[in-house]
């Protein structure tokens, strides 16, 4: 169930993929998580801001917030 495989995860074991965008900004994005993805000035701050946007969707589905 993708509840509990979530809830096992870390970044370090999933795919990211990061690209610019077309305002100059960088998009980062965990293909395999809907929702999962962020935006930065830097391709590093990007990814930065997606282990917060991770940590929010994994803290959510904890709580039972997120239906698969």
């Amino acid at each position: 169930m993708i509840q509990d495989e979530l809830r096992m995860r870390s970044l370090q074991n999933d795919t990211i993929a990061i690209r610019p965008d077309d305002n100059g900004t960088f998009v980062a994005q965990v293909p395999a998580i809907p929702g999962c993805h962020a935006w930065g000035e830097t391709s590093e701050e990007a990814q930065k801001e997606l282990v917060y946007v991770f940590e929010m969707i994994r803290e959510e589905e904890d709580s039972g917030g997120v239906k698969s």
